[in-house]
């Protein structure tokens, strides 16, 4: 990090207006030589050495940690190209600046206006220093080292652009009092709010606060949104407050930014401004977002009412008669949560437990994506340790060994444990009976479905199809082939990472041919 901090400062950015903890990161570091024209050529054609060398110094596993995922120049010129077509800002502002991408572009295409770049990290604001002053822009932007909800936004006559990519920080990661101010905020907007929201969400929740009448806004974030529960937040702030004008969604394949595994969409909105329509656009590629001849304006009252964004415009699809939903012919259901897979999950031989209680088992969706159509061996299974409540009633031997095994269990605290607590007896996992069907839920590719002539059992990792009647193998056969070649990813919901996902309830609705229709078309 000492060649990424002793760059930026030899690169001649004023260090009277740093401040304290981006001056300690300077004195704590031995300077080190740099080819300083190199760099300042490299900036000045576009490009952003500073923050290539940090990506490289800090590991994808770090930054994505802190929501640091810089966007490719590409789409930061489109976005900025859109906000150029929009209005002429008087200031921008650029909520998670990293190297500085987003606000050094804006100002330059916006020679009038001024800036104000926020960070939480020192080194990354020291980077944004840096490029902003080889490109003459320092005195032009106010660099904040903040939490941006915490930032003060003033009020100024003129148009602001919010700019940027807003950090993607899932949950689990936000402290209970930003949880908290997330819920108090979306509440001042009359806004339902979630604890699973990510940081993106929050991101635009204060930008919904800071905005004035005619301010506009271009945020590029993971797509996760625009499908789960805890979305329907910023989507009603979207139809809402911040009256979206454009939607543009990546393919899931396509993943816009390096070394990221993330779905991207960019939004683009305007404060107050609405219109009869929001323009969605499908995206396959950066280039694709200045191409909207193939884009669909979608009616805002159907954005308004829809559960789901990420299939909002797509032209339905026509289903020919005898069509019915999977649901008519079977219930889909999650598989069992062991609680400890550690402990109720292992290989024949590895335990000492009797037969009975071993059950082989899918316990990873990769099992059925090798098995093909059909489950016919469960030899390289896993078995699932499912202990009856009344084990008491077995042989003695067996009662012994796995009286051994529960106490072996305990002894690791498995009983404390949510899923445990939750039990009618902590150690009795209670497996759901074979399902004939077998399906993965989530991937970056469609779901696959399995016969399952073995029998076997399955854990929360794929889904089991129950008959509601009796059904014939030949007939299992028949759907199972359908589904294989005619589920898309379209059909479920993207979560970041391009992961898709089927819900139970989705892969009900999924439409697919009567019995009888398979039947004559076999």
């Amino acid at each position: 990090m000492g060649t990424l901090i002793s760059s930026c400062v030899a690169l001649g950015l004023d260090l009277e207006c740093v401040t304290d903890r981006e001056r300690n990161l300077i004195q704590e570091v031995f300077p080190v030589e740099v080819d300083v024209p190199e760099l300042r050529a490299q900036i000045l054609k576009g490009e952003d050495p500073l923050g290539d060398m940090f990506c490289a110094l800090r590991s994808s596993t770090e930054r994505r940690a802190e929501g640091q995922t810089f966007t490719p120049h590409e789409i930061v010129e489109q976005m900025v190209s859109w906000a150029a077509n929009k209005a002429v800002p008087v200031r921008v502002v650029d909520p998670g600046t990293g190297s500085g991408r987003f606000i050094i572009r804006a100002l330059k295409k916006f020679p009038s206006a001024k800036g104000i770049a926020i960070d939480t990290d020192p080194v990354a604001l020291l980077i944004a220093r840096a490029n902003a002053h080889v490109c003459g822009l320092s005195q032009r932007i106010d660099f904040r080292l903040c939490d941006y909800r915490e930032a003060l936004i003033e009020k100024i006559n003129g148009v602001t652009l919010y700019i940027g990519n807003p950090p993607y920080v899932r949950h689990h990661n936000i402290a209970s009092r930003w949880k908290e101010w997330y819920a108090v905020t979306a509440k001042s907007l009359n806004l339902p709010s979630s604890k699973l929201a990510g940081l993106h969400a929050h991101f635009f929740l204060k930008t919904a606060k800071n905005m004035s009448p005619g301010d506009i806004g271009a945020f590029i974030t993971s797509a996760e949104w625009l499908d789960v529960n805890y979305g329907s937040s910023l989507r009603k702030l979207l139809v809402g407050h911040l009256s979206l004008d454009e939607l543009h969604v990546f393919d899931p394949v396509s993943l816009p930014f390096a070394n990221a595994q993330v779905t991207g969409v960019v939004v683009y909105f305007s404060r107050d401004a609405k219109g009869n329509a929001v323009l969605v656009n499908r995206v396959k590629s950066p280039s694709d977002l200045g191409n909207v001849y193939k884009a669909v304006r979608v009616d805002r009252l159907t954005m308004e009412t829809s559960a789901r964004w990420s299939s909002v415009g797509r032209e339905r699809k026509k289903y020919p008669r005898g069509y019915v939903e999977l649901g008519e012919y079977f219930r889909v259901r999650r598989g069992t949560v062991t609680g400890a897979n550690k402990i109720w999950i292992a290989r024949r031989g590895d335990v000492d437990l009797p037969e009975s209680v071993l059950f082989p088992s899918v316990t990873k969706a990769r099992e059925l994506f090798a098995a093909g159509e059909s489950l016919t061996s469960d030899l390289e299974l896993k078995c699932v340790i499912d202990i009856p409540f009344d084990y008491q009633s077995l042989d003695d031997d067996s009662v012994a060994r796995i009286e051994r095994y529960i106490a072996y269990a305990q002894s690791l605290g498995v009983d404390r444990g949510y899923i445990a607590c939750h039990r009618r007896a902590w150690w009795s996992v209670g497996l759901a009976e074979a399902a004939p069907i077998l399906a993965t839920y989530m991937a970056r590719r469609p779901p696959r479905f399995v016969r399952n002539c073995v029998g076997a059992r399955h854990v929360n990792v794929v889904h089991g199809l129950y008959p509601r009647a009796d059904c014939a193998d030949r007939d299992l056969k028949l759907l199972v082939e359908y589904l294989n070649n005619n589920v898309q990813l379209s059909d479920g919901r993207t979560y970041a990472g391009g992961l898709t996902k089927f819900e139970p309830k989705e892969m009900e609705r999924l439409m697919v041919p009567s019995f009888d229709v398979l039947r004559e078309g076999s």
